[in-house]
């Protein structure tokens, strides 16, 4: 008898994957094995960096909000204890967004700190 083997699903999986790898340079778009390890490489990636960038925009905005305290004269460590301890309930992004494109609103948040 001879083996059953269910290549409707094995061409769809194929397919699927190849289509992923749409747009990549050179085999890694035509050919299955190559473009199977791109494409496994590229989610790893992905995976990996969703949570990379949450740290990395947290980096930014720590360095944004300790540039802009210190043309206050205050540390970001004392700014966001203060801040903590005054029971303001802006989160680091927010803070960040002011002292960037709203300087006259962090400098109020400053002043009713300090």
């Amino acid at each position: 008898m001879p083996r059953s083997v269910n290549s409707v699903a094995s061409r769809a999986r194929r397919k699927k994957v190849m289509k992923q790898a749409k747009g990549y340079f050179g085999r890694r778009k035509n050919v299955w094995t190559v473009a199977k390890n791109a494409v496994d490489k590229a989610m790893l990636y992905a995976y990996r960096d969703r949570k990379t960038k949450k740290r990395n925009f947290r980096t930014l905005w720590i360095t944004r909000i300790n540039a802009a305290a210190r043309l206050h004269g205050m540390s970001y460590s004392q700014f966001m204890g203060k801040v903590k301890a005054n029971d303001i309930q802006l989160n680091r992004k927010v803070l960040a967004d002011l002292a960037m494109n709203n300087p006259e609103a962090f400098e109020a948040i400053v002043n009713k700190v300090k």
